[in-house]
């Protein structure tokens, strides 16, 4: 069973692959930007979200710089700005972001 990221993000997503993504954006961020998130992708995730927009924007924005980084990955960039769109939608519908 997975994590399903409301907004439009293909899913679900395991909680592992979410965890691997968080160790990516643990490098590509600073620290305080990684602590803004970690709850989400620090591999501990296994309950409901219900994110308010404005948080969905700035996660949303995160998701982004991390994926334009030089140490990100391709494929795991990829990942990044999917999620990241997904939050930025919610935020622009002015939603909660849900992750289930």
């Amino acid at each position: 069973m997975g994590i399903s990221i409301s907004h439009g993000a293909r899913g679900p997503r395991s909680a592992l692959t979410l965890a691997n993504l968080g160790q990516h954006l643990a490098h590509t961020l600073t620290g305080s930007e990684w602590r803004e998130i970690a709850d989400l992708f620090d591999g501990s995730f296994a309950d409901v979200a219900s994110i308010p927009p404005r948080r969905a924007d700035r996660i949303g924005d995160l998701l982004h710089q991390a994926a334009r980084h030089r140490l990100m990955p391709a494929d795991w960039g990829g990942l990044a700005v999917e999620i990241g769109d997904a939050a930025h939608r919610a935020a622009r519908a002015r939603q909660n972001w849900e992750w289930t």
